[in-house]
């Protein structure tokens, strides 16, 4: 990748101050900046053939992009990463932001109804999408059983040993009988007990190979089915909140923009790569900045991301806050609004584990 930093040291302040102003303009107000609107905010006075000329050296570095013939210049995904990395000015959170997000933190303990709030704040204050990265319950399991509901749908019901309660609905093998869901159960919970799901799933991968004569086939397919079930989202139970999609369709969304719109929601629907999501934010505390194609995830649709880890009272990341929407994301604004969330969950979470 090019070294962003080496390009910026070696610009001189007019580059400098004209490549600013024209990624600002873009963020601003999304569209392509003129020689002729520079000219009048520029420091230094200089005629518009001057920064018309400064402009086609930004554009050959790769910097900036002119998406029309005649019309003025946009920031490429390499200015975005050279601006963020070397010129974004991170402002404070706003009074307004901090007091917005504070006011969600009332109400029940629960953590899925805690961390639902969270994504509506979050995609409120920011009037992008907000993706919010629930923690794995991670307390030993005490007891597993498997409800039949009809010829394709289940629900596996997992108790722990601190009380919580997680129903998780599912579609099981074809032909499962209500002794076939016994004897299912009764094998995991022998293996079950005093292990969390995580260590569960470490055993079972060796265990069902190993007694594969000790247990029937029909609860052999129901047993791996519900392992696979537990590494996704359940209904009710979902690891990826996302909140505020309808705020990534303004009303004067292009059909290119639309497009993109509809790839990053069919990504965000189907939840994908979760871990993967996780994994993003796993290199060190703080916010990260992903920019198009440099975010893994959603890089087809070519959005921003914009991501911090929260940490529980251990100091451990357990989940993950985000705001994505196009790559003109005002991130100046955004960045503090994302960390102070992080923050804020971390602490909420760290609090209730330990009450």
């Amino acid at each position: 990748m090019t070294d962003t930093s080496k390009i910026l040291n070696e610009m001189n302040e007019r580059s400098r101050e004209v490549f600013r102003r024209v990624v600002e303009g873009y963020l601003d107000n999304g569209e392509p900046v003129g020689s002729r609107t520079l000219t009048r905010t520029l420091s230094e006075k200089v005629s518009a053939a001057t920064v018309r000329n400064v402009m086609q050296d930004l554009e050959f570095l790769g910097l900036l992009d002119s998406p029309h013939v005649s019309a003025g210049r946009v920031p490429t995904q390499l200015g975005l990463r050279m601006f963020v990395d070397g010129l974004l000015e991170v402002g404070d959170l706003s009074a307004e932001d901090r007091e917005h997000l504070d006011s969600t933190m009332g109400g029940g303990n629960d953590p899925t109804s805690l961390l639902d709030r969270v994504g509506h704040a979050l995609s409120g204050a920011t009037h992008g999408a907000s993706l919010v990265l629930a923690p794995k319950h991670e307390a030993p399991i005490k007891h597993i059983e498997f409800v039949s509901l009809g010829p394709d749908r289940a629900l596996v019901v997992l108790v722990f040993a601190d009380g919580h309660v997680e129903n998780r609905l599912f579609s099981p093998p074809l032909g499962q009988t209500p002794s076939s869901m016994r004897e299912a159960a009764n094998f995991l919970n022998a293996l079950a007990e005093g292990r969390t799901l995580s260590e569960l799933r470490e055993v079972m991968k060796t265990e069902i190979t190993r007694r594969r004569q000790e247990i029937d086939s029909l609860a052999r397919d129901l047993v791996e089915s519900g392992l696979a079930l537990w590494e996704n989202e359940g209904e009710g139970t979902e690891r990826l909140i996302v909140r505020g999609r309808a705020n990534l369709l303004g009303s004067e969304a292009e059909e290119e923009d639309l497009e993109r719109i509809r790839t990053l929601f069919d990504d965000l629907e189907r939840k994908r790569d979760i871990q993967e999501f996780l994994e993003l934010t796993q290199s060190g505390e703080g916010v990260r900045i992903f920019i198009g194609s440099e975010n893994k995830l959603f890089s087809l649709s070519g959005s921003s991301l914009v991501v911090s880890p929260y940490m529980n009272a251990d100091r451990k990341i357990i989940g993950a806050v985000g705001v994505i929407g196009p790559t003109r994301l005002n991130y100046g604004r955004i960045v503090p609004i994302v960390d102070y969330t992080a923050q804020l969950v971390g602490r909420l979470m760290s609090d209730r584990s330990q009450r």
